[in-house]
C-alpha cells in the first residue's frame, strides 16, 4: 500500500510539472525567431508532453491505488475477503449479474472489482441480464445481484451484494478434500439443527441477565436452543455437517475429521469413552464443550486426566470481570499465545465451570487457552442449585481461593509411539457461549470458528465466516462502565468547572 501512495504522488508531481510547463511553453515557443524553429520546439514539447503523459498514467494504473471517504466505509472490501482473494493459487472466473440502475448492484460491481485488482487469479466479468439475458440463462442465473464462480470445471452460484458471501463461495467452490464435522448426539447434547434462541432478558437467580443453570429464583421459562447458528457458520465454510450416535454405533466414523460434543448432560458409558480414545489415538480431533450439569463417568475421567486435564464440579464466579451485568457471565479480554486465540478481543462464558491442569501422558501436550480474572472464586453447584454459602465465603477477605481459573486448554500428541498422526483435542467448561443465544455476541462466534479451524488443521488458510446480524446495542463488561461513568460524571464536569475557575481567576 504504502508503495502504491509513492506512485501516486509520483504521478502527481508529473501532472504538476507538466502543467507548469504548459504555462510556460507558448512563451518560450515564441521566443524563437524563425518559423521553423518555433515548429520544431512546440512539436518536440508536445511529443514530451504526451510520452510523460502515457508514461505517467501506465504508471499509476499498474499501481492503482483506492481511496473509499464514505464514512460507512461502504466501497471498502471486508478484510476476511481480501485474505480469501489474496491467497488464491488456481484460477478463477467471478460473473457478476447486475442491473446498471442497482444501487447495490453498482457497489457490490466496484468491490469485485476492486478484488480483481488484489490477484492475477481472480477474472471479472460484469453483466447486465437485461442487455444479455442469453447469458444469466445460460449460466442458471434467474435473479439480479448475483455471482456466478467458475473454476477446475466447477461452478456456483452465490446471490447477494455482500463480498464475504463470493468469499465464501470462492472458498467452497476451491476447496480440495471433503472436511465432515460431526456433531455427537444421544446425551441431551445442544441440537446441530436447533434454530431457537432467547436474548437473556430475563429476571434471573437475581441478575438482570442471569444464566444459573437451574437456579431456585428461575420464573420464566424459555424454548431450549441449540447451536444452529454454529452448525450454519460451519457450513458456510463448506464443511460437509452430520450427527453421529457413539452410543449406538459403538465407535466414532474416522471419516469424522473433527467430532463436536455441545453440552451432554449424563454420562458416556464405558463403550462410548473408549470409541473415544480409540478415534483419538487414530488422530482424531475433538471439541469437547462440557457445562456444569455434565455427569462424568469413571472411563471418560480417565480418559480426560490422561489428556491433563480434570473438570471441576464449581462454577466460576467473576465480580471483577463479566459481561453485563451478570458475574457469572464470565468475560475474557486477555488470551495465552496460540493459533486459535489471534485475533480474539472479548468472549465470554454463562455459567463456565474451573478446568484443573494436570500432568498429561507421554507425548501429550496441554497449552492452556484462556483463564478467568484474578477476582473470581468458585462457587458450589449442587442438583443444579448454587449455594450461596460459598458466595458469602469467597467475599471475606482472608479468602484464599481466588482465580485465575483455567477456562479452555488444547492438548494434542499421540497415545503411543506407533501412532502415525497426532491428534488434538480442546476442552471448554462451557457450551452456552456457542449456544444460539450467546453464539452472534462479541467474539463468542469468532473463537468458535478458530477452535474448528485449529481442529481441523486449517488454521493457517484464510478463511472468512459469514455475518451474522446482532442488535445494534454496545456491551461494556463492568470494568469499563464504571470507567465510562467515573468519566462522564466526575473527570468532565470537574475539568468544565476547573476550567471556569482558572478563567474566572485570570479576569479577576
Amino acid at each position: 500500500m504504502i508503495g502504491n501512495i509513492f506512485w501516486f504522488g509520483g504521478w502527481l508531481i508529473a501532472v504538476l510539472i507538466l502543467f507548469s510547463a504548459g504555462l510556460k511553453l507558448p512563451e518560450l515557443v515564441l521566443r524563437r525567431r524563425k518559423r521553423l524553429s518555433r515548429v520544431c520546439s512546440g512539436c518536440g514539447a508536445l511529443i514530451l508532453v504526451v510520452a510523460v503523459a502515457i508514461f505517467t498514467s501506465a504508471a499509476l494504473t499498474r499501481h492503482d491505488q483506492h481511496f473509499d471517504l464514505t464514512r460507512e466505509h461502504l466501497f471498502t472490501p471486508d478484510l476476511k475477503a481480501l485474505e480469501v482473494i489474496e491467497s488464491l493459487t488456481r484460477p478463477v472466473r467471478l460473473t457478476y449479474f447486475s442491473r446498471a440502475d442497482d444501487l447495490e448492484g453498482i457497489r457490490a460491481q466496484r468491490i469485485v472489482e476492486l478484488l480483481a485488482q488484489k490477484s492475477k487469479f481472480l477474472d471479472v466479468v460484469i453483466i447486465d441480464p437485461d442487455i444479455n439475458p442469453r447469458l444469466a440463462r445460460s449460466a442458471g442465473v434467474q435473479a439480479y445481484n448475483a455471482a456466478l464462480l467458475e473454476a477446475d470445471g466447477r461452478r456456483l452460484v452465490v446471490k447477494g451484494t455482500d463480498e464475504t458471501e463470493i468469499a465464501l463461495g470462492i472458498q467452497r467452490i476451491l476447496r480440495e478434500e471433503r472436511v465432515e464435522i460431526c456433531f455427537l448426539d444421544g446425551h441431551g447434547e445442544y441440537p446441530s439443527d436447533n434454530y431457537e434462541f432467547h436474548t437473556h432478558v430475563e429476571k434471573l437467580a437475581g441478575h438482570a441477565m442471569g444464566h444459573t443453570h437451574g437456579a431456585a429464583e428461575a420464573v420464566v421459562q424459555t424454548i431450549s436452543h441449540g447451536v444452529g447458528r454454529f452448525r450454519g457458520s460451519l457450513e458456510s465454510l463448506g464443511y460437509d455437517i452430520r450427527v453421529i450416535l457413539p452410543a449406538v454405533d459403538g465407535k466414532i466414523d474416522v471419516r469424522c475429521k473433527v467430532i463436536i460434543d455441545a453440552g451432554p448432560r449424563s454420562a458416556y458409558s464405558a463403550i462410548e469413552s473408549a470409541a473415544l480414545a480409540s478415534y483419538l489415538e487414530s488422530g482424531g480431533s475433538a471439541l469437547l464443550m462440557y457445562d456444569l450439569d455434565f455427569l462424568i463417568g469413571v472411563e471418560h475421567m480417565r480418559l480426560l486426566e490422561r489428556l491433563g486435564l480434570r473438570l471441576d464440579k464449581r462454577m466460576i464466579v467473576d465480580p471483577g470481570l463479566h459481561y453485563a451485568a451478570d458475574q457469572e457471565m464470565v468475560a475474557v479480554t486477555a488470551y495465552e499465545d496460540h493459533r486459535i486465540t489471534e485475533r480474539i478481543s472479548f468472549s465470554f462464558y454463562p455459567g463456565v465451570r474451573s478446568l484443573e491442569r494436570l500432568i498429561p501422558g507421554d507425548g501429550i501436550t496441554i497449552i492452556p487457552l484462556f483463564y478467568s480474572s484474578k477476582t473470581s472464586y468458585l462457587q458450589e453447584f449442587r442438583d443444579g442449585i448454587a449455594i450461596k454459602r460459598a458466595e458469602a465465603l469467597a467475599k471475606q477477605e482472608n479468602i484464599d481461593e481466588r482465580g485465575p481459573y483455567l477456562l479452555a486448554a488444547a492438548s494434542s500428541g499421540s497415545f503411543s509411539s506407533t501412532s502415525t498422526r497426532e491428534f488434538r483435542v480442546i476442552v471448554v467448561g462451557d457450551a452456552d457461549f456457542a449456544s444460539n443465544s450467546f453464539y452472534p455476541y462479541m467474539s463468542n462466534n469468532r473463537i468458535a470458528i478458530a477452535m474448528v479451524q485449529w481442529l481441523a488443521r486449517e488454521e493457517s488458510k484464510a478463511l472468512v465466516s459469514s455475518r451474522i446480524p446482532v442488535p445494534k446495542t454496545v456491551n461494556l463488561v463492568n470494568q469499563q462502565r464504571l470507567a465510562f461513568i467515573l468519566w462522564l460524571v466526575v473527570v468532565l464536569p470537574c475539568s468544565i468547572a476547573g476550567i471556569g475557575v482558572l478563567v474566572w481567576w485570570r479576569r479577576r
